[in-house]
């Protein structure tokens, strides 16, 4: 049957993700199985989406009950789902004002709408976008312009201006870059897509500092990285450096496509008409949302990723230590890269999958870790063991 579903995708759906041999049926928590019954520990969550692992019932409870109510209205009308969510956002962060969008690459774009139009106003007519190389945020045309890998921009010109690319870490190439154009800098805390590359604290201050005295705006793209996933509710509590604009999706809604904008009250220039969304906001993914968020505040699933993080890298760093092809052991809580001296990273994937074991690669040398957030330390173990097992295997390989 397997066979039959590939098939069928290679006929009919436009070929654009390299896929895995395996057709996903049921999930259930950090766990999903195939068509043929087979289990696999999940380590992908949906690219850092099932925050609550999968089929939760918090969210199956709030999809069933919204959905016998009202699905979707036009944002020509207020809706309770979505007033209650910007409100529990506001209420858990240090921003005052939510636009919801469907995606991450949505909320970035209304992000730079924003900042452009705080740059028309308050700098002069300023545009332009400071973002840094192996940066990642989303696949429209004027996202992968600010995306800062070149492999993704090929075929697509010409791309949209106003946006410069500079070193990540690298607080002088910002500050060298900025002209009398510039209208915001944005960046990651942690880069997911790039091979889990973590800013570093001084430099984050450094930034911060920066767009201060420049009168710029500090954008995060938090797409990959906020609620919970880094082990704090939201990625920038990590350093205790505060942006002025914050972008979600992924993880809010727990599967449920949603991404959010939020921003401080000096920085939130939108008047009406500015800017919209058809789908955005809509009662049915409000309502799953909200359900994600309140478990996650009041059930302080960030605690709980923080200690399994921890858990988790120390089993790594000890395996790296008795395997010196492996040059890194990096991250923050359940958003961990481990990195090789040799493109092996395809590999580990496809061999782990044969042991029940779901795997990403987003570097050709580095191996991602983004589980659900209900992660246990249990299966942490479970899933150590057999991703030494298939680093043994696959470094016996390529040796060979």
């Amino acid at each position: 049957m397997t066979s039959r579903w590939i098939e069928l995708e290679s006929e009919r759906y436009m070929p654009v993700a390299k896929r895995a041999p395996v057709v996903l049926v049921r999930g259930e928590g950090s766990r999903v199985w195939d068509e043929d019954g087979k289990a696999y520990l999940d380590l992908v969550g949906g690219w850092a989406v099932n925050t609550l692992g999968h089929c939760h019932p918090a969210i199956t409870d709030a999809l069933s009950e919204q959905a016998q109510s009202l699905i979707h209205t036009s944002n020509q009308f207020y809706t309770v789902p979505q007033l209650e969510l910007a409100d529990l956002l506001v209420k858990n962060s240090p921003f005052d004002r939510v636009f919801f969008s469907n995606s991450g690459v949505e909320a970035n774009e209304g992000a730079v709408k924003l900042v452009r139009k705080y740059g028309q106003h308050r700098r002069d007519g300023a545009y332009t976008v400071i973002t840094t190389d192996h940066s990642f945020h989303g696949r429209s045309l004027a996202m992968l312009t600010a995306t800062g890998k070149p492999a993704y921009k090929q075929d697509y010109g010409p791309l949209p201006a106003g946006f410069v690319n500079v070193p990540f870490n690298d607080l002088d190439a910002i500050k060298q870059a900025t002209d009398r154009e510039t209208c915001a800098i944005m960046l990651e805390p942690v880069q997911g897509e790039g091979g889990v590359n973590v800013a570093d604290p001084a430099y984050l201050r450094g930034v911060r500092a920066w767009c201060d005295e420049q009168n710029l705006v500090l954008v995060y793209d938090e797409v990959q990285t906020g609620v919970g996933r880094l082990g704090k509710l939201w990625g920038h509590q990590i350093s205790g450096v505060v942006p002025d604009v914050m972008t979600l999706a992924k993880g809010l809604g727990g599967g449920v496509p949603i991404g959010a904008i939020l921003a401080k009250e000096a920085f939130s220039v939108f008047t009406y008409g500015d800017h919209g969304s058809t789908f955005g906001g809509n009662p049915l993914a409000c309502a799953v949302a909200l359900a994600v968020m309140r478990h996650v505040i009041d059930e302080d699933l960030s605690g709980h990723v923080s200690r399994v993080g921890d858990h988790f890298m120390d089993r790594l760093r000890a395996m790296q230590a008795e395997r010196p092809y492996i040059t890194d052991v990096r991250g923050h809580g359940l958003l961990i890269g481990v990195e090789f001296d040799a493109d092996i990273g395809g590999e580990i994937v496809d061999e782990s999958i044969k042991e029940g074991l779901l795997l990403n690669s987003p570097a050709a040398n580095v191996v991602r870790f983004m589980p659900p957030l209900v992660l246990t330390a249990t299966e942490v173990d479970e899933a150590v063991d057999v991703f030494g097992r298939v680093l043994d295997r696959v470094r016996a390989m390529a040796v060979t």
